[in-house]
């Protein structure tokens, strides 16, 4: 890993007295169900793409769990590096000879360069891949979710959930713009900044916004009302890394998760609910972050708490009502190829 770059999100490192800021440039070209001839848009097509997320990434988490909510393992793969990865790559060391089975390929960044020879920018998860040509084609994790939500919409499971119901939109955009800037992005502004004064900052914009959604999850079940969406699979995703991760190494340190009885709640709502802890590997999202930033943790070693057990216990969101998958139904069991190695277990 070079000094100034982290390759799961693209995120350039704060030099010291900086403050630090995402790189947001990703490659931007469309998967949808009628592609414009002037656009830069690919089709949707059964087993034409893959998808590469690693489980220990949170923005490459959103993918998995969208695409099994919305029941797309049919139609497109999935590749999962290791959780760990060097300065120059994502590599396939899970699977066998380190080589990905389906694009024969060790480094994800060769599909970078095979589409963009001299590719510029850090090699991110997830990315979308077009099998027959090896090329990249998306690194857009914002968008990817989306488009799986309202472009693959022929090929969802019977009982798909709207995860992005279009009267809700305007709010939910605000919504998720918040829980980006503030608290998705906003423990990475902690945990890379490059002086106290920018720690400091970005420590109290995050728990202002923590203390926000603690207040808007005290009287709805999930962030738009009584139904899960897009919104909280983006929430969820930092939540499940919080104590494990992000309270200690990222120094957001005011309380823990579990300290927290709406927030704590409703992740662990989420957590049991099917598509979303059964996509999260704890032990990987560890070894990710205390291995791979050696300039916050030099000795890489990987804590070994917190307990974790909490997760399973009860949460007693039921009280609050709502429809977890609105109209629709809970996805089935996990395709045992896709089974997490270490699935938490009452």
């Amino acid at each position: 890993m070079s000094e100034h770059e982290e390759h799961s999100h693209g995120g350039v490192y704060s030099k010291k007295g900086r403050e630090y800021n995402r790189d947001s440039n990703y490659i931007t070209t469309r998967i949808v169900a009628e592609p414009r001839p002037d656009a830069d848009e690919r089709p949707v097509e059964p087993g034409r793409y893959r998808l590469i997320a690693a489980r220990a990434c949170p923005w490459a988490n959103r993918t998995l769990i969208v695409r099994r909510l919305l029941g797309l393992e049919d139609v497109l793969s999935v590749g999962m590096p290791g959780p760990t990865h060097d300065a120059d790559s994502w590599t396939f060391d899970l699977d066998p000879g380190g080589v990905d089975p389906v694009l024969g390929i060790h480094k994800l960044k060769d599909a970078y360069e095979k589409r963009f020879p001299g590719y510029p920018r850090g090699i991110t998860v997830p990315a979308i891949v077009e099998v027959s040509s090896g090329e990249v084609v998306t690194n857009d994790f914002a968008q990817i979710t989306l488009d799986f939500s309202t472009e693959w919409t022929a090929y969802h499971r019977e009982g798909a959930p709207d995860l992005y119901p279009e009267a809700l939109r305007e709010e939910m955009d605000a919504v998720m713009k918040r829980v980006y800037t503030e608290v998705n992005n906003g423990v990475y502004r902690c945990g890379f900044a490059g002086s106290q004064e920018a720690y400091d900052a970005a420590y109290d914009r995050l728990w202002m916004a923590l203390d926000w959604l603690e207040e808007r999850l005290a009287d709805r079940r999930y962030l738009m009302g009584e139904s899960i969406t897009e919104a909280d699979v983006r929430l969820f995703t930092t939540l499940a890394r919080f104590d494990a991760v992000y309270h200690g190494h990222f120094k957001c340190n005011r309380n823990k998760l579990t300290e927290m009885p709406n927030l704590w709640a409703y992740a662990r709502d989420l957590y049991q609910t099917p598509g979303f802890g059964d996509t999260i590997d704890f032990v990987q999202i560890k070894q990710h972050y205390y291995i791979v930033h050696t300039d916050l943790n030099p000795l890489s070693i990987v804590p070994k708490g917190p307990d974790l057990t909490g997760w399973l216990s009860a949460h007693g969101r039921e009280k609050l009502g709502g429809r977890p998958f609105g109209d629709g139904t809970a996805p089935g069991p996990v395709r045992p190829d896709e089974v997490s190695p270490h699935v938490l277990r009452a």
